[in-house]
């Protein structure tokens, strides 16, 4: 007696509709839960509150520090103003202070009109002088306010006068003690062993030409003839050039 052994479809055919759902559901309840995030642990809360506090304390220094750039630029324009207004006053030197504070009253000084410069060398001492237009510093000021100098006005013309007056005395002592330049030695002592004691122009007068090195004196290049002798000779060599051409031209026949 054979035994029948179930095929694969009679065993999917036995299987229960509701198991099948139930797997499915299963998996994807699996794979929803995979996906999410898992629960944060105690240390992570601590990093997250310490985070949310640096970022509220950096915004409210930011805000006080916006609040405070407000103050003072609104307290320099109210300075500025008065300035302005002040008929008396030509110029304003202020305490030293900070890079932003410089920064925010040149601004101020320059919407108003104004003139400003800032002055001293180290970073702490520096300090911020503001002008009238019609007040305008020069540069002999400038230079001294650099100099941490205090200007005076007196002694800064008092000195322009004696530098114009140091220059123009300059300026004539020059002008009388102008001389001809000279050599600072004299040729003829240097080359004396060579010329001698005579210079080199009387010795060219005494020089007498050497005729083995081909040195003719003028007087030997001179053309002597007259202008009838010189005609005759020029006359002479061309008739010769002639009849020694005709006398080699009838050769050649001849031949």
């Amino acid at each position: 007696m054979r035994m029948r052994i179930p095929s694969k479809r009679m065993f999917l055919n036995n299987v229960h509709p509701v198991g099948i759902i139930q797997s499915k559901m299963a998996d994807l309840l699996g794979s929803i839960l995979s996906s999410m995030e898992k629960p944060p642990t105690v240390g992570d809360k601590e990093s997250r509150r310490k985070a949310r506090e640096q970022a509220a304390r950096m915004k409210k220094m930011q805000e006080d520090e916006k609040k405070k750039k407000a103050e003072f630029r609104k307290r320099m324009e109210k300075e500025v103003s008065e300035f302005i207004q002040d008929s008396t006053q030509q110029k304003r030197k202020y305490n030293p202070m900070g890079k932003i504070e410089r920064s925010i009253l040149h601004d101020v000084a320059e919407v108003a009109g104004l003139t400003s410069f800032s002055f001293g060398e180290d970073e702490e001492s520096r300090y911020v002088m503001i002008f009238k237009k019609e007040f305008a510093p020069s540069d002999d000021e400038l230079e001294a306010y650099r100099k941490g100098e205090e200007w005076d006005p007196k002694k800064a013309e008092y000195r322009r006068r004696l530098k114009e007056q140091a220059a123009l005395e300059e300026e004539t002592v020059c002008k009388t003690q102008k001389r001809a330049a000279s050599p600072s030695s004299n040729y003829r002592d240097k080359y004396s062993h060579l010329i001698g004691t005579s210079s080199a122009k009387d010795a060219a007068h005494t020089l007498e030409a050497n005729q083995a090195y081909g040195m003719v004196p003028v007087a030997n290049k001179r053309d002597t003839r007259s202008i009838e002798q010189a005609m005759n000779e020029i006359r002479a060599k061309k008739r010769q050039k002639t009849e020694d051409e005709d006398a080699g031209a009838g050769s050649s026949i001849l031949s």
